[in-house]
C-alpha cells in the first residue's frame, strides 16, 4: 500500500524536475546574464553596451577605444573588462585566473547549477578543454596535443583541398548562392567528419547536428534555441556512444582514433574526455571557421584592392588569412574568473571577480598593430592577433582553422573572381560568435 501511493509522487517530482532543470539551466547560463546586461547597457556601462551592440552587429571600433581609454583595466558595475592587448594576453596567460561561464561565484546559484546538470557533455563545461583546469587539463592537453600535431593537420591540407574543389564544383554560378548555407557551412563540417572518422552515408547527420550545436559556445541564448541546444547535445551523445564502439573495433586513418589509442604513462582519455574533445571539435571546430570563411569573403568584396595584391602575389594567403582573424574575428571575447587576489596593469582584481578580456578589440590595440582600423592583407605583424587566445588555452585548432580558411578563400576567388555580394546579407544576433547568418552573392 505504501509502494502505491508514493510511486504517484515520485513520478510527479521527476516529471517537475524534468520541466523545472532545463528552465533553471537556461536561466542561470543565459537569462539572467541577458536580462543584466540589457539592463547595464541602459545605464551606459561598457560591458553591458558591448553584448547589447554585439548583438545587432554593429561596428565595435569605437567601442574598444573608448574602453581601452580606461586603461589597462575598465572596471564595470558588472565586472572587468579589456581592450589592451597586452592586459588580454597577461590575462590568459595567468595561473591567477581560469576559465568560465559568465555565472558569478555564488554559493546559491553554484549549487543550483549542479542541481540543475543534465550530465550532457557541453563543448564549454568540464571536461571540454575549454574549461578544465590544471592538473586535469595538463594530462588532458597532451594526450589531445599529440594527436592534433601540425604536421597531422598539414596532412589534411590535400583531402581539403579536394572538398573545396567539390563544393566550388557543386555551386551553380548562374544563380544567386547564399555562401553560408552552401559552402562557408559545408567545408569545416566535412573536414571535421574526416577528423572523427565518420562514415560517408553518416554525414548529413553530423552537417546537421553541426549547425544545430554551434550556439552552445555563445551567451544569452533565446528559450527555444537552448532547447535545441540541448537535443543536439543529447542526440550527438548517443551517435558517438555508438560511433566509439565502432572505432576500437575497426580504428581508422582518422585523428579521433588515434585520440581514442593515446596513451601517457599507458593511461588514455576516458569515455567523456573523447566525447568532450569530438564535442569540442563539432561545434568550436565548425562555428568558428565558417565565421572566418564569411568573414574573409566579406572584407575582401568590399577590399578590392587588397584583393588585387593577393591575386599579384598568392603567397600573401597565408597572412591574409591572419589578417581576417585581427579584422574581424569569430569569436568577440572570452571571460576569466579571478582565482586569486591580483591585479593588471596596476588594477586591482579581486578573488571571484570577471574579466572580459575582449579579443576583436585587443586586435585593434594601436599600441601593437599601425593604423589598426585598416585592412591590410600584406600587415607585417597580422599574426600577432589574440583570436586564438592565449596561455594553457590557446586553440587547439589554431593550425586548421588557418589551413581551411587560406584553401576556403583562396579557392573560392581563384574559381570565381567577379564574385560579389548582394544585398540581404545578415550578421548573426549573438554576443560572442561573430559572423554572418546569411551572405548572398552572385558568383559571375
Amino acid at each position: 500500500m505504501f509502494a502505491l501511493k508514493t510511486a504517484p509522487a515520485r513520478t510527479f517530482r521527476h516529471k517537475a524536475e524534468a520541466i523545472a532543470k532545463p528552465v533553471t539551466r537556461w536561466s542561470i547560463g543565459h537569462a539572467i546574464p541577458r536580462v543584466a546586461l540589457r539592463a547595464a547597457a541602459r545605464r551606459g556601462d561598457l560591458q553591458g553596451r558591448l553584448s547589447v551592440e554585439a548583438s545587432g552587429g554593429a561596428d565595435l571600433t569605437g567601442l574598444f577605444d573608448e574602453i581601452r581609454s580606461h586603461g589597462a583595466i575598465a572596471t564595470t558595475r558588472v565586472g572587468h573588462v579589456t581592450t589592451r592587448h597586452s592586459a588580454c594576453k597577461e590575462i590568459l596567460g595567468s595561473d591567477a585566473f581560469k576559465t568560465v561561464r559568465f555565472v558569478p561565484d555564488n554559493p546559491l546559484l553554484n549549487r543550483l547549477v549542479a542541481w540543475s546538470s543534465s550530465g550532457l557533455i557541453h563543448p564549454i563545461e568540464p571536461p571540454s578543454l575549454l574549461a578544465s583546469e590544471p592538473p586535469d587539463h595538463t594530462r588532458y592537453r597532451k594526450l589531445v596535443t599529440r594527436v592534433f600535431t601540425a604536421r597531422a593537420v598539414e596532412q589534411l591540407r590535400e583531402r581539403t583541398q579536394a572538398i573545396t574543389d567539390e563544393l566550388l564544383d557543386g555551386l551553380d554560378p548562374t544563380s544567386p548562392v547564399d555562401l553560408i548555407e552552401q559552402y562557408c557551412g559545408l567545408l569545416p563540417v566535412t573536414v571535421i567528419s574526416q577528423i572523427l572518422g565518420v562514415p560517408p552515408e553518416e554525414r548529413d547527420k553530423v552537417l546537421a547536428l553541426g549547425g544545430a550545436a554551434a550556439p552552445s559556445l555563445d551567451l544569452g541564448l533565446p528559450w527555444r534555441t537552448f532547447r535545441t541546444v540541448e537535443a543536439t547535445l543529447a542526440e550527438f551523445d548517443s551517435w558517438l556512444t555508438v560511433h566509439l564502439e565502432k572505432l576500437r573495433a575497426n580504428p581508422g586513418d582518422n585523428l579521433l582514433s588515434k585520440l581514442i589509442a593515446a596513451r601517457e604513462d599507458g593511461v588514455g582519455l576516458t569515455e567523456r574526455e573523447l566525447k568532450a574533445t569530438a564535442g569540442l571539435v563539432l561545434a568550436a571546430g565548425f562555428e568558428t571557421t565558417v565565421n572566418l570563411l564569411g568573414n574573409g569573403i566579406a572584407l575582401l568584396t568590399r577590399h578590392p584592392d587588397e584583393l588585387a595584391k593577393l591575386r599579384a602575389d598568392p603567397d600573401l594567403w597565408s597572412n591574409a588569412v591572419d589578417e581576417v582573424l585581427r579584422y574581424d574575428p569569430p569569436v568577440l571575447l572570452t571571460g576569466r574568473l579571478a582565482a586569486k587576489d591580483t591585479e593588471i596593469g596596476g588594477t586591482p582584481i579581486a578573488r571571484g571577480a570577471i574579466v572580459s578580456t575582449v579579443l576583436a578589440g585587443a586586435n585593434r590595440d594601436p599600441e601593437i598593430f599601425d593604423d589598426p582600423a585598416a585592412f591590410d592583407v600584406a600587415r607585417a605583424n597580422a599574426r600577432d592577433h589574440v583570436s586564438f587566445g592565449a596561455g594553457r588555452h590557446y586553440c587547439l585548432g589554431a593550425s586548421l582553422a588557418r589551413m581551411e580558411g587560406e584553401i576556403g578563400l583562396r579557392s573560392i576567388f581563384e574559381r570565381f573572381p567577379d564574385l560579389r555580394l548582394l544585398g540581404g546579407g545578415r550578421r548573426r544576433e549573438t554576443r560572442i560568435l561573430r559572423g554572418f547568418e546569411t551572405l548572398p552573392a552572385a558568383l559571375i
